[in-house]
């Protein structure tokens, strides 16, 4: 088999995470399929994807609380009604990538997931696997999913991509996010933050500190969630802009944009 690369897209570049209402970055995404299309074209590699939720979900669960587990019947609507928004914003990824020639399909990861306290207690990988060696390209996305402590709980994609990529033995994970990689401070508040090009061993709990969670809504704990989801898993990941045109396409094959973890 190919190298497998397992490609996550944020939240906060394929929508308006800034949104109250659900709302999709309609341009990024249509600029992002081809980029990926251009990439995945090489034959260098197979790949997998992940999506965020962005505006369409992470609102509603912080306001309804689902994220900490069902308490009451009203709940129920909303651990529904955010499934179904990720449906909505899955078929959009999708269909941008298959008219760019990317042959993706849509894959609903909460449906073979058990969750226990926010964790993956497990998944199944054998389609995905399966798929992947037909030369599709299966797309996850994060969702409400079943727990067996709390009823629900938030299968983030910062979680599934690092599972499946171990699971799977992918060669790297690529983060494609609002920001150009892991910086000393926020670099969209603070003009003097200075990119790190790479975190490992020996810098990787100076770094930690360095990191706050998410400056928009965010339940699954933003960079320094995605940070150390990374980090736990032993398998080279590069963050980089999904913002910039180009940035993600170079992940993808390899050059050294954005920040390089390796650990």
């Amino acid at each position: 088999m190919k190298p497998l690369i397992v490609l996550k897209l944020g939240g906060s570049s394929i929508t308006d995470k800034t949104s109250r209402e659900p709302k999709a970055n309609n341009d990024v995404i249509a600029r992002l399929a081809k980029e990926v299309a251009e990439a995945y074209s090489s034959g260098k590699f197979s790949l997998i994807i992940v999506h965020g939720a962005g505006s369409f979900g992470h609102g509603i669960v912080k306001e309804t609380g689902i994220d900490k587990g069902l308490k009451n019947s009203e709940q129920l609507i909303a651990f529904a009604e955010v499934q179904r928004l990720q449906n909505v914003l899955n078929v959009m990824v999708t269909q941008a990538l298959i008219e760019s020639g990317v042959p993706a399909i849509p894959c609903q990861a909460s449906s073979h997931t058990v969750m226990e306290r926010g964790r993956i207690k497990s998944m199944g990988t054998e389609t995905i696997k399966g798929l992947v060696e037909k030369g599709m390209v299966p797309v996850l996305y994060g969702v409400p999913a079943y727990d067996t402590i709390q009823g629900c709980s938030i299968l983030s994609g910062d979680q599934i991509a690092p599972y499946i990529a171990k699971k799977l033995n992918a060669a790297k994970i690529v983060h494609g996010t609002n920001v150009d990689g892991i910086f000393t401070a926020d670099p969209n508040k603070d003009k003097t933050a200075k990119q790190i090009r790479e975190i490992n061993n020996q810098n990787i709990e100076e770094v930690k500190k360095m990191l706050g969670g998410s400056s928009t809504t965010d339940v699954t704990g933003g960079m320094a969630g995605k940070v150390q989801e990374l980090a736990d898993i032993g398998i080279e990941s590069q963050i980089t802009s999904a913002m910039e045109a180009g940035k993600v396409k170079a992940a993808l094959l390899g050059e050294p944009v954005g920040t390089i973890i390796r650990l």
